[in-house]
This record gives C-alpha cells, structure tokens and sequence, in this order.
C-alpha cells in the first residue's frame, strides 16, 4: 500500500494540473498547494490521516480566503462618476421618462423629483437603474 505522502503528492499534481486544462479561478490550483503542502508534514511526523486530511481542508480554505483578499481585481469605477452632465433630447414628464442625450449616446432617463424637463436643457445625471438615467435639471441645483 503506498504511504500517505505519496498520496498527496499524486493528489497535488492532479489538482494543479486540473487548473491547467479546467481553470477554476485559481482554487484547485491553491488545494493542490496544500496537499504538497500536507505531503511534507506527513513526511516530517504528521502520521494521522484524519489529521492530515483536517490540515489540508483548513489550508485550502485559508489560502483560497486570502487569494481572493489578495488578488481580486479591483472594480471600476463606473462612468457615471467622471461625467455628469448631460442634455434633454425629449421632454421629461414628472414621474415619466424621457431620453437625454449623455456622453455622445441616447440614453432613457427619468427625473425622479415632481418637475418636468423640457427639451434642450442641461441637466446632471444622478445615477443609473439599469440603462436608465436618474437626472436632475440643472437649473434646480443653481436656483
């Protein structure tokens, strides 16, 4: 019967291997770390396989908890915030939509406040549901 260490080394390659030809955003190739990992402690006195199989859950998890603390790729930052002014194309009822012309492109947009916004006016744009645009008349943050 072959000894645990030789176990886990065969265990640690299949893992990295696996993420070679199934990438699965880095997890089976962090398992497969600490399985070379417990194959070592096997080797230096670790001789409980309930033990090593308990060291290896605990140091997959820490590992793949922290690759995603460490190397999660930042979020950018949406467009909305660098440019927000934007033009009526068509009026904008109270409580209605209409569409604003925003960064070259038509764009629905309503207004959430009980005012109408008439055609050609400039106005900012607040935030966005979806591919809607919450806009206020320009006029109102200046009165």
């Amino acid at each position: 019967m072959p000894s645990f260490t030789l176990i886990w080394l065969i265990a640690g390659a299949v893992l990295c291997l696996m993420e070679l030809f199934l990438p699965s955003a880095f997890i089976a190739f962090l398992m497969g770390i600490s399985a070379f990992v417990v194959a070592l402690l096997s080797q230096v006195g670790l001789r409980s396989l309930w033990l090593q199989v308990l060291v290896w859950l605990l140091l997959s998890t820490v590992l793949v908890v922290l690759s995603r603390r460490f190397f999660q790729p930042r979020r950018r930052k949406s467009k909305l915030q660098d440019a927000v002014m934007a033009e009526t194309l068509t009026e904008i009822l109270a409580g209605k939509t209409g569409r604003v012309l925003y960064e070259g492109n038509s764009w629905q947009a309503r207004c959430d406040d009980d005012i109408d916004i008439a055609p050609h006016q400039r106005v900012y744009v607040v935030r966005r549901e979806g591919t809607t645009l919450i806009v206020i008349p320009e006029n109102l943050l200046h009165s």
